[in-house]
């Protein structure tokens, strides 16, 4: 296995191979939905995979869990990819510059190694194990720290939408207690997909809640937030598992993260 450092040299190339199939297709594409109902497009499509062939070559003996094509490579394989070429597709169909592309490593299902990039505004957060989280412009490179608040009151705390929520739940969802949450927090504001815990991990903000998650939405957020100090856990107190949890918060502290973890519990 290469050091970390190259696996996520190796990331961010996946990031920008999948960018050059993305931006091209950026405001002119036509979706469809998949039988789940979620919107889909030529863009992620495509976009992954183009990364699939990269790690088909580069790394052919690792696994690969995309959005996608799902599942592939060794059912036994240690090291396992993560990726999402469009996160935030709902957005990128009508044209919102947030979207991202999310890459992973999992090592023995944890993950070791994330990058956040965002093609259209040509930004990206990312994170090796043991080697911090650094935020990149067009023109900058600096580390990045969380700011770690502990009080509710005098946190910036957002989420992405009100599904599974005490707001709106569908049947086969937890009403999670979203509005005490933002009663209580300093600032509340709604941020769209990885963009709110990308935020996190740079302290700008101090927490990022989602409800609602997918492996490939999870995976490359956390050695961001984690390397930049902060904490990632699933919603629900019996997930063990961040990366399938099937939710998520982020926090700059863990007492912050606790609060409003244990907030959200459906009464």
């Amino acid at each position: 296995m290469p050091p970390l450092s190259t696996e996520l040299d190796l990331a961010l190339d996946l990031a920008r191979t999948a960018e050059a199939e993305i931006l091209p297709r950026f405001r002119t594409v036509s979706v469809t939905r998949k039988p789940d109902g979620t919107e889909v497009t030529e863009a992620d499509r495509v976009a992954e995979r183009a990364m699939r062939e990269r790690l088909a070559d580069a790394r052919p003996n690792h696994a690969v869990l995309g959005e996608e094509f799902g599942e592939s490579g060794p059912d036994d394989a240690r090291y396992r990819w993560v990726l999402d070429p469009v996160d935030g597709t709902a957005g990128f169909t009508i044209g919102v510059p947030l979207f991202g592309t999310l890459v992973a490593l999992l090592d023995d299902g944890e993950p070791v190694v994330g990058v956040i990039h965002f093609p259209a505004i040509r930004e990206t957060v990312y994170a090796a194990r043991g080697g911090g989280c650094y935020f990149r412009t067009a023109d900058t490179e600096t580390t990045v720290a969380v700011d770690p608040v502990d009080a509710l009151r005098d946190a910036t705390v957002t989420s992405t939408a009100l599904h599974s929520s005490d707001v709106t739940a569908a049947d086969d969802q937890t009403p999670y207690r979203l509005t005490d949450v933002v009663r209580q927090a300093g600032k509340f504001r709604f941020v769209t997909d990885c963009l709110q815990h990308a935020l996190v991990a740079r302290g700008r903000t101090h927490a990022a809640i989602d409800t609602l998650m997918r492996p490939w939405d999870v995976a490359a957020l956390v050695p961001c937030v984690r390397e930049a100090g902060g904490v990632a856990a699933p919603l629900s107190p019996g997930a063990d598992d961040v990366v399938f949890g099937g939710s998520l918060v982020t926090a700059g502290s863990e007492a912050l993260l606790k609060d409003i973890r244990t907030r959200l519990q459906p009464q």
